[in-house]
């Protein structure tokens, strides 16, 4: 078993400009069936990931 454990000290690097992230941005994807968000670097722009996709059933 892996055990999690929260680092309130540290901030991760983004793994394109190597910049501390303090923060993330995100936009919202919206299409007929359904939305997502990209998360974003805030200073180089580049995507850090995309959230699976939430049907129009589940909001």
């Amino acid at each position: 078993m892996l055990h999690l454990e929260e680092k309130t000290d540290l901030n991760p690097l983004c793994p394109h400009c190597q910049q501390a992230l303090n923060v993330m941005w995100c936009r919202e994807l919206e299409s007929f069936l359904g939305k997502r968000y990209v998360y974003f670097c805030p200073f180089c722009k580049k995507i850090l990931g995309v959230s699976h996709r939430k049907g129009f059933w589940m909001g």
